[in-house]
């Protein structure tokens, strides 16, 4: 084999070597992106609706102390 080929060679192991890590690189931030996008759905939810769970968990502490 010749030295240009073996550079040839050598030139499309490192291209496809760095697309390789391109790759799993965008996976890893996807994932990231889309757990992300989990937890704000949750703390929308909990904007909207938490204070109304905040509000029955009151109102039980204070039946089951007979406050109310």
């Amino acid at each position: 084999m010749s030295e240009s080929e073996q550079g040839s060679i050598d030139k499309n192991v490192s291209r496809e070597v760095g697309i390789n890590a391109l790759r799993k690189i965008g996976k890893i931030v996807a994932d990231e992106e889309q757990h992300d996008a989990e937890k704000e759905n949750v703390l929308r939810w909990l904007a909207r609706y938490g204070w109304i769970l905040l509000l029955g968990g009151i109102l039980l502490l204070g039946y089951i102390m007979r406050l109310i």
